[in-house]
């Protein structure tokens, strides 16, 4: 059974810091989503297996996504945090390349989510 576990959310200051980890299976593509009340979920980074990397345009320059295979984890760093990424914040696992890593429909495999909440 695959299991996605996510950590290290909370509640912290605007322009404060977060790195939120998912421990979980090694797969070729990772992503993290988030989910505002009353908005749909939407891809916020996603990391192939030797490291590529994407961004949504709202997050490029503050967060970072990284993995240690070896360490079946997935890391983002979220920097300069803003109200506005408030939101659930969900890992997710594809089970082959995509050329969409941030859309939704791509990945098979879900996390129960961490909240995150940053305040003004």
């Amino acid at each position: 059974q695959v299991q996605l576990v996510e950590s290290g959310g909370g509640s912290v200051q605007s322009g404060g810091s977060l790195r939120l980890s998912c421990t979980a299976s090694v797969y070729t593509y990772m992503g993290w989503f988030r989910q505002a009340p009353g908005k749909e979920r939407e891809g916020v980074a996603a990391i192939g297996y030797y490291g590529s990397t994407s961004y949504a345009d709202s997050v490029k320059g503050r967060f970072t996504i990284s993995r240690d295979n070896a360490k079946n984890t997935l890391y983002l760093q979220m920097n300069s945090l803003k109200p506005e990424d408030t939101a659930m914040y969900y890992c997710a696992a594809a089970p082959r390349r995509t050329y969409y890593p941030l859309k939704m429909g791509e990945y098979h495999y879900w996390g129960q989510g961490t909240q995150v909440t940053v305040s003004s």
